[in-house]
């Protein structure tokens, strides 16, 4: 079979398959898997691998067994449900290379629902596109490369190699699921993730650092606001110093070999902002939440 012929099995069978793949991929975009909250997807996705005769490996996240690991991010956040699922194919005879698929399937916050169209966790679908909290980022990825192995077993094919199929957490905020498969002993020859990135293949990518900036006032009465310090403006001012770094290492990124030609690839985001006890105290402390990207290899000098 020549390999076009190879390559239009596979395709005719993704079309078979894409209605079953797209009432998954609706079932697992209803479930509000928020921070804290992905066991039910988890469940769903080991049911899944399960029922395709994988061996299943799920197990819950132990914080001081990645501690020590390179690329740990420290983060206060309850660990106490925090699980992975891997399904494993095994093929009769490891010939070929090994293959890593890895998906997450925490979401972040759907905000005020006031301004969704149609609720975040009951999945629309309009004009070819489905809308709801983590429809593309990422769980239709997710189901979709595991419906792709679907298609290639359809297509008469059996790949020769091990392939792991990842399903993770806290991606939205340290990776510290995809550093627990490493830490649970998982490797391949190559790792592909499914994240929809304007449809392109992405080689690098950009590092994350979240911060807290801590801002302490003098209180007073707003009688006499001028023999106070107000943290909450001063806490703007921090912020737009932070703007003036976020320009210098946008410029700075322009020589990057990897970064040079996107355009603005380094942002800072204050998130969330707390600050003040009463609206007629001037506000003795404020605290800003915040993100900032940096590029592969560098030390953030900030």
């Amino acid at each position: 079979m020549s390999s076009d012929d190879t390559r239009r099995k596979i395709l005719d069978a993704v079309d078979d398959g894409f209605d079953a793949q797209l009432a998954t991929t609706r079932e697992f975009v209803a479930i509000p898997s928020t921070r804290g909250a992905e066991g039910p997807c988890q469940d769903m996705i080991g049911d899944l691998v399960r029922r395709r005769g994988y061996e299943v490996d799920d197990w819950h996240i132990g914080v001081d067994d990645l501690k020590d690991l390179r690329g740990f991010g420290p983060i206060e956040h309850d660990f106490s449900k925090a699980r992975t699922v891997v399904g494993t194919y095994r093929p009769a005879s490891n010939l070929g290379r090994s293959l890593i698929l890895q998906g997450h399937c925490d979401v972040v916050p759907a905000g005020p629902l006031e301004m969704w169209e149609t609720p975040p966790f009951s999945p629309a679908l309009k004009d070819g596109r489905m809308y709801g909290r983590g429809a593309c980022d990422m769980k239709s990825g997710t189901i979709g490369a595991l419906y792709a192995l679907d298609a290639i077993k359809a297509a008469g094919l059996q790949p020769t190699g091990r392939i792991h199929f990842q399903s993770v957490i806290e991606e939205e905020s340290t990776g510290l699921g995809a550093l627990s498969t490493l830490q649970r002993g998982y490797r391949a020859d190559c790792c592909f993730i499914p994240e929809p990135t304007s449809g392109q293949m992405v080689r690098s990518q950009v590092g994350v650092i979240w911060f807290r900036l801590k801002v302490r006032g003098h209180p007073v009465h707003v009688f006499e606001a001028g023999a106070g310090s107000n943290a909450i403006t001063a806490a703007y001012h921090l912020i737009h110093a932070l703007e003036k770094l976020e320009a210098e290492w946008n410029e700075r990124a322009r020589t990057d070999r990897h970064f040079g030609a996107v355009t603005h690839p380094i942002n800072f985001n204050p998130g969330i902002i707390k600050g003040g006890d009463w609206a007629s105290s001037v506000p003795a402390w404020c605290d800003v939440y915040c993100r900032i990207a940096i590029l592969p290899g560098s030390v953030a000098d900030c």
